[in-house]
């Protein structure tokens, strides 16, 4: 038998094998909130160890980059930690495709603050005192009962639902201006850090983000955020995670919401420090 008929028969068959494990292995991409991310990552661990018919990606960004991946074709799921903005709604639905979103989870931005403030007595804020530190008006410690040091206020990043969540509760609009931020940060990890590091910071955070470690978390109006008062709605920065889709998911993206829908997905966030939906 000559080998330069044997090889490239054998090449073929290779060829058109790998094409069919491909297609029996579909990329499913999932986009957005840097909140929901954790979560959907151990789930998608999960999910694809346990079948071969779809792949799970996951990528952060923030809750508006992944309602533009998802609108724009980039992302068949996002990942939001706040409601859909009307302006997404109009520029995005049609009459015949609409988007539709799940609750995966509950969820809470706390907020943290240097040890050394926390250490010192400033355990507890009202609304009115936080949006004074991230207006301007309140710039050092002293004024809220702590070191005479100044406020290094962290902030998020435009894009973030954290942040709209946040500026929505606070400031009282998703677009209000927070002159009194020093940084704003990218990441919930990124503010947790920043807070730990140093001695005079205030930020704010996902629930989940609190429950791994040993960030210095404050009340708010007198409330915890515990997970009775987050899902009751008496904290007052309890909010709902959403896995958002638009129109009809494919079948990859319907196989992965339905999992993490499951008792075993939904012990996967009991298991780390989401609240479960």
């Amino acid at each position: 038998m000559r080998w330069s008929v044997v090889l490239p028969a054998l090449v073929l068959v290779f060829f058109l094998t790998g094409a069919d494990g491909l297609q029996r292995e579909a990329t499913v991409v999932v986009s957005g909130s840097s909140t929901v991310m954790p979560l959907a990552e151990l789930a998608a661990e999960e999910f694809n160890l346990m079948q071969g018919s779809y792949r799970i990606n996951v990528k952060s960004g923030g809750s508006g980059v992944g309602i533009v991946d998802l609108a724009e074709g980039r992302a068949d799921i996002a990942m939001t930690s706040r409601d859909l903005k009307p302006q997404e709604r109009q520029r995005y639905e049609s009459p015949r495709t609409r988007f539709a979103e799940q609750v995966i989870g509950y969820d809470a931005i706390c907020l943290v603050v240097s040890p050394a403030v926390y250490d010192f007595g400033v355990t507890a804020l009202t609304r009115d005192q936080v949006r004074q530190i991230y207006s301007g008006s309140i710039v050092n410690w002293a004024e809220l009962g702590g070191p005479d040091m100044e406020i290094f206020a962290i902030g998020r990043r435009p894009g973030s639902g954290t942040r709209d969540t946040f500026n929505e509760i606070i400031m009282g609009s998703r677009e209000a201006e927070t002159p009194g931020v020093a940084y704003d940060s990218g990441e919930s990890s990124e503010v947790k850090f920043s807070t730990q590091r140093s001695d005079n910071a205030i930020g704010y955070m996902g629930y989940s983000f609190v429950m791994r470690g040993d960030a210095r978390v404050i009340s708010l109006d007198g409330i915890d955020p515990t997970i009775e008062n987050i899902k009751n709605g008496s904290y007052p920065l309890a909010r709902k995670l959403y896995f958002v889709t638009l129109g009809q998911p494919s079948p990859g993206a319907g196989a992965f919401i339905d999992y993490i829908l499951s008792p075993e997905g939904q012990q996967i966030a009991i298991d780390n420090g989401f609240i479960p939906a």
